[in-house]
């Protein structure tokens, strides 16, 4: 352990004693460096970005000390005299740092090369020499997982330093245009690590930018890409990791601003970013189904006043905002993705979702026959869903073009298709419609779920205003009975003319 405290002493002495003069950079010389004790946590699992393990200055120095059970061998070596001419050459940089590098090749060990590493990546130091050491190690494959993580670790402080700092979207870019020149791809996307650290950091306004930049440069320069490891190939690119971000995080209406916006400035996001910005679309109008849910549940307690026409109107309005929001993206992901059959088919599938969420059941039962003729088969519940709806709305073609299903299908299938049915015809009040539905399932030796039996005896009770409607109460009544689903009962009505109870046994 003295050995290493020896070198690091030596090592603040050569910074002192050799100040370095203005280099001649071949790229561009960055400020922001990280401290001594560089701690970096990473690890890639499809967005969520971390390493294996943390890399700190002080645990590397003593890591191998340690495992070496504290006796002999190279822990206890000192680092050869190699190792600081080498560190001194380079901050003179009166020479190309490879040429210094190839010198003296043979005397630097491993170890001697990833202190290095980490000497200049201190602050103080000149980032750009960690960077020509790194290049200089790529090119003569001596990179090996050790170095490559010491590598990434440096790089995210130096990012991370740049995002606390506040420093402009471009030159947090040409940090990773740097890594990129170096040879440094880490097995995660480092645009994704910045928008990360943006947001984890809470400044999603800079990490708009940052998104802005990337794309600016990407079709700026001929198509050029930074790739920094692990980005190439990703579906959501820059501007849908950033929407999905936000989707995440319950941002839903931004998150859809987001990818327009992009789209709208003339930078094209990726297909797939139409498909997250159309999911947070999905999600928004979800939401707000269930708070106006909630808010019914509210006014039948008396707990609120009803909403009132113009509030109507105005949630109306921000719904069918949303939907045309939505269709607008369908048409840009079709229009980008048209030769991916996976893209357009996903396109079909979110459509519905809206349609359903916003419940339009026309235009969800156009969706499905949409999503067939794509070649993407709608589960039988998706069918279940939008015939409740269109019961619901009394949609009487629709519901019978959907219905025909049910004769192809086995017992338990069909006992649910018409359960969903009946379910959509109370949920609109349609109960006549739900009484037969019920009968058609009782006929059909289907037995009816209570909850469903109830819902439909209850409604039909309050709907009994006129004769023929205590006739198909009463009907209803008769059929569960024969079918052992309901007990005696007695059935009552007062007739205003004659000022006469009439009550009858079942």
């Amino acid at each position: 352990m003295a050995a290493y405290a020896r070198t690091f002493s030596s090592l603040t002495h050569l910074h002192q004693t050799f100040s370095p003069p203005i280099p001649l950079l071949r790229r561009r010389h960055h400020s922001a460096k990280p401290t001594s004790r560089i701690t970096c946590n990473l690890k890639s699992n499809h967005h969520k970005l971390r390493s294996s393990r943390s890399v700190e200055l002080d645990q590397f120095i003593t890591s191998q000390e340690e495992s070496g059970g504290g006796g002999g061998g190279e822990a206890d070596e000192e680092i050869g005299e190699g190792f600081f001419e080498a560190i001194e050459e380079l901050e003179r940089m009166a020479r190309e740092p490879s040429d210094i590098l190839e010198e003296m090749n043979h005397r630097l060990s491993p170890r001697e090369l990833q202190l290095m590493l980490v000497y200049f990546a201190q602050e103080g130091r000149d980032s750009w020499c960690a960077l020509e050491v790194f290049e200089w190690l790529k090119k003569e494959d001596r990179v090996d997982e050790e170095m490559m993580e010491l590598m990434v670790s440096i790089m995210c402080g130096w990012v991370r330093k740049l995002v606390e700092e506040e420093c402009g979207a471009g030159e947090v870019f040409e940090l990773l245009v740097d890594m990129d020149c170096v040879g440094l791809r880490p097995g995660f996307s480092m645009v994704e690590k910045v928008i990360a650290l943006y947001c984890e950091m809470g400044k999603k306004e800079s990490a708009v930018l940052f998104v802005k930049e990337v794309l600016r440069r990407r079709d700026g320069f001929g198509g050029e890409s930074v790739v920094v490891g692990g980005s190439e190939g990703r579906k959501g690119g820059p501007s849908g990791y950033l929407a999905w971000k936000m989707m995440v995080d319950g941002d839903y209406k931004n998150a859809v601003d987001l990818v327009v916006d992009l789209r709208h400035s003339g930078l094209k996001p990726e297909a797939y970013s139409y498909l997250i910005a159309m999911t947070a679309i999905v999600k928004e109008l979800n939401s707000l189904g269930k708070t106006l849910r909630e808010l019914r549940r509210y006014t039948r307690a008396g707990l609120v006043a009803e909403i009132d026409d113009h509030d109507r109107l105005l949630i109306e309005k921000y719904q069918s905002e949303l939907i045309s929001r939505g269709l607008e993206l369908a048409a840009w992901a079709i229009q980008e993705g048209k030769d991916n059959e996976s893209i357009v088919g996903a396109v079909h599938e979110r459509l519905l979702a809206m349609y359903i969420c916003a419940g339009r059941g026309p235009e969800a039962e156009k969706q499905l026959w949409e999503m067939k003729f794509a070649g993407r088969e709608p589960e039988a519940d998706l069918h279940d869903i939008v015939m409740a709806i269109c019961a619901s709305q009394k949609e009487v073609d629709a519901v019978s073009r959907l219905l025909t299903r049910a004769e192809y299908m086995g017992t338990e299938r069909r006992k649910k298709t018409l359960s969903w049915l009946l379910r959509g015809y109370v949920k609109g009040g349609h109960f006549e419609e739900a009484s037969e539905t019920l009968v058609t399932m009782i006929d059909s030796g289907l037995c009816p779920e209570y909850i469903d039996r109830v819902a439909v005896m209850q409604g039909m009770t309050r709907k009994i205003q006129r004769p023929r409607d205590v006739e198909a109460y009463m009907g209803l009544c008769k059929k569960l009975f024969d079918a052992g689903l309901v007990g005696t009962c007695l059935v009552y009505m007062y007739m205003d003319k004659y000022k006469m109870w009439i009550v009858k046994m079942m």
